[in-house]
């Protein structure tokens, strides 16, 4: 077996196709965008790459055929939040082949040591954890974008190797028309009989402002998780310029006390739905067959990006009142196409989440994994603290 970095626009294009032609007979497997993909090792488009580093290696057996692919990298600005300096590997596919998967595996290792790294974390992105993040041992079924998808044997390749479960990530389901309990009504009535509260879906037209509601909220509520650093003006634009050609303005809510921001929850139409249909390739023709796919209502899922809640306003019931409010104008709704709703992961080191989408009738659906490989293989094995 040779490993073989990824240096060349050639080797790029092979990364990408290593994957496909591992799924080529998988019903469930979705192409993700090749855009996507070569954006996070892309310095122009990866801001990390400033100071960070990544590397990518294909896996060729002796015959020459790509046989699996990796990659590895430093994201300076969290690689030290833990207790012991902490690299990722991600973009990890390969045959099912133990030795052929330490090859990778140690590849990413001995690189992230040799930069004076004593973990990985894996298999995660090289990004915020909203996109290529776990990796999935329960619900095969099809992935939503940005989401990992892999084959169950991946598991054992990782855990026969050593990494350990750091912690686990449950993706959440819901119809959209099911109704809330009336101990959920009660519990949001009480806020919202309160003046003090308001809740609004967005408009468009005012994107800069929800953009700036949305930091706030975040740097309250996440940067207490660890590895976790607090967002900028700059990066909260550009999450709601990214999202502006495909969100649907009545179902990303805001909740304020006093005019002052105190929640959110961002959902968008379930792109994995229109982007099957382009093979990974968001080209002229590719354009067209998604927007057609999307006139037609092929998207019939919503996906709950993020949830969130400030510390000061939390255990009130204000995150009932806002889903109360967003259900009073979209269930039954002719004008609302979905059917179903999928949440992005939750964390179990988040108790306290994963209890409020499970008061709104909502099931995991999918469990990925986070996994954490010590260098040092005698050093005691933490798993993810729990946010109290």
């Amino acid at each position: 077996m040779r490993l073989i970095e990824v240096n060349t626009p050639e080797l790029a294009e092979e990364f990408l196709k290593v994957q496909v032609r591992l799924y080529r007979k998988d019903p469930n497997y979705i192409r993700p965008l090749d855009k996507d993909v070569n954006q996070v090792f892309d310095p122009k488009k990866n801001k990390l790459l400033r100071d960070g580093e990544a590397i990518r290696w294909i896996l060729k057996d002796e015959e020459g055929e790509s046989i699996g692919r990796v990659a590895a990298f430093i994201n300076k600005k969290t690689a030290n939040s833990f207790e012991q300096p902490t690299g990722g590997m991600g973009f990890f596919d390969c045959i099912n082949d133990q030795q052929a998967a330490n090859t990778l595996f140690e590849a990413c290792r001995h690189w992230l040591q040799e930069r004076g790294m004593e973990a990985m974390d894996g298999p995660i992105n090289f990004g915020e954890r909203d996109k290529w993040w776990g990796l999935l041992v329960d619900g095969f079924l099809e992935p939503t974008y940005c989401m990992n998808y892999n084959h169950p044997y991946y598991q054992q390749l990782f855990e026969n190797y050593g990494f350990k479960l750091y912690f686990n990530q449950y993706v959440y389901y819901r119809t959209v028309n099911d109704p809330l309990t009336p101990e959920y009504h009660d519990k949001a009535q009480r806020i919202l009989s309160d003046p003090d509260y308001t809740f609004q879906h967005i408009d468009k037209s005012n994107l800069d402002k929800y953009a700036e509601d949305f930091r706030i909220v975040y740097n309250k509520g996440w940067v207490k998780h660890e590895g976790v650093k607090a967002m900028g003006e700059a990066q909260a634009k550009s999450i709601m310029k990214a999202l502006k050609p495909v969100l649907d303005e009545k179902i990303i809510w805001f909740a304020y006390h006093k005019g002052e921001p105190a929640g959110f929850f961002i959902a968008i139409p379930e792109l994995n739905q229109l982007f099957k249909y382009v093979n990974g390739k968001l080209d002229t023709w590719g354009k067209i067959k998604f927007i057609y796919h999307r006139w037609r209502g092929s998207c019939k899922t919503m996906y709950g990006i993020v949830f969130g809640i400030t510390p000061e306003c939390q255990g009130k019931g204000v995150e009932a009142a806002m889903v109360v409010s967003a259900a009073k104008l979209v269930q039954g709704n002719p004008n609302i196409p979905y059917y179903d709703l999928q949440m992005n992961w939750i964390g179990d080191f988040n108790p306290k989440m994963m209890k409020v989408v499970e008061q709104v009738g909502s099931r995991v659906l999918k469990t990925y994994v986070t996994y954490r490989f010590l260098f040092d293989r005698e050093k005691e094995f933490k798993r993810a603290p729990i946010i109290k």
